[in-house]
């Protein structure tokens, strides 16, 4: 079981790059959402943010027993479940998917209240949590520049 949690959670070993696992894990965030984005299903991308974030909470004790440390970096789950809460639900073309990526990475980084303190909570829920508020501050800054600038973005 342990080993199962370490490959989910490493979103199937794309934590375990030697450097800047969680810029990885956004990037196959933004592969996840493409195919979402074309996908017939409707409810297809909120589905795959709560089941992210549901399999996070739940399999990151069992993935840091494995590795041995908490929080450790091959857990990227967080990161590509981040990528989907930025770009849900607004129209984003290249530019607008690549400007995401970038505000998702720095607010992931620098953690605005209250997502540093999300990050304190115990297990896999803190994991989670201070992933999914970078990226809903993401998200609101990403349609403020859509709403100035929606041709630029699109």
């Amino acid at each position: 079981m342990r080993r199962l949690a370490v490959f989910i959670c490493s979103f199937g070993y794309i934590g375990f790059v030697p450097f800047a696992p969680g810029t990885f894990g956004s990037a196959a965030g933004v592969a996840i959402y493409l195919v979402a984005r074309h996908s017939p299903a409707p409810f297809l991308q909120p589905l795959l943010i709560a089941g992210l974030f549901a399999a996070g909470v739940a399999l990151t004790k069992a993935c840091e027993e494995e590795l041995r440390c908490t929080d450790p970096g091959p857990i990227v789950i967080d990161e590509v479940m981040g990528m989907l809460i930025t770009v849900f639900m607004i129209p984003v073309g290249w530019v607008g998917l690549l400007v995401g990526f970038l505000l998702f990475r720095a607010l992931d980084v620098v953690k605005p209240f209250p997502a540093r303190q999300l990050e304190r909570l115990h297990g896999g829920l803190g994991v989670m949590a201070d992933d999914a508020m970078a990226a809903i501050y993401a998200n609101l800054l990403l349609r403020g520049a859509y709403y100035l600038a929606p041709g630029w973005l699109s």
